[in-house]
């Protein structure tokens, strides 16, 4: 179970708004690998954008299981809510740099964020879409791809998050994980460069596979 959240958001002084209903900026705080960010049951009053690192928001089923429900990297902003407290715990997964963002008073979200929150929307749709799919191998590939994708990089991706983490995202046991990635190394798709930094050598192939 994740460790009680830091509740030091008060120490941080919001700037003040360049317009009526503009976001109230905060300064770039730092998080430690696996230090919590916010709670389920922590107010929600502030969204958190990436400026370095990664985050992994989960929800603890009631049968004592990790659901992890969504990944962010740099330049992202999570911490959505439609009710006034958390419903998810997020924490660092790396050393991880945050600006805070102050919603609107009235609980509403400034116009600057509304596409955002509508990307987080979208992206939650397409983590059932995932975990819906058929094959661990099918799971891993659209993982994979995905995340070439928000890096913009065609060939080496990093993996902020451990073989435990993915499985718990895609609903896959770690060893099913390793498992899968080893026969994606032993097909000449990927190249291992570490345990978090891999290479897509036949991008093709792997697009095949998530279809």
């Amino acid at each position: 179970m994740p460790a009680a959240a830091a509740h030091n958001h008060d120490a941080y002084r919001p700037t003040s708004a360049s317009s009526a209903g503009a976001p109230h900026l905060r300064p770039v705080t730092f998080h430690a690998p696996e230090s919590v960010i916010y709670a389920q049951g922590d107010d929600a009053r502030l969204l958190y954008r990436i400026q370095y690192g990664a985050v992994r928001v989960s929800r603890l089923l009631a049968d004592g299981r990790r659901q992890i429900v969504a990944f962010y990297l740099t330049g992202e902003t999570f911490g959505f809510e439609i009710g006034a407290v958390h419903g998810f715990y997020a924490e660092a997964m790396v050393n991880t740099g945050l600006t805070a963002v102050e919603r609107c008073s009235a609980g509403t979200l400034p116009h600057e964020l509304v596409e955002i929150a509508l990307r987080a929307m979208i992206r939650a749709q397409e983590h059932l879409l995932v975990v819906g799919r058929q094959s661990a191998l099918e799971k891993i590939a659209v993982f994979l791809l995905d995340l070439a994708k928000r890096q913009e990089c065609e060939a080496v991706i990093d993996l902020p998050m451990s073989r435990a983490d993915i499985g718990d995202y895609l609903g896959l046991t770690i060893e099913t994980v390793s498992r899968t990635i080893s026969k994606l190394r032993a097909a000449g798709i990927i190249r291992l460069h570490s345990a978090r930094s891999l290479e897509i050598v036949r991008p093709e192939r792997l697009r095949m596979m998530s279809v």
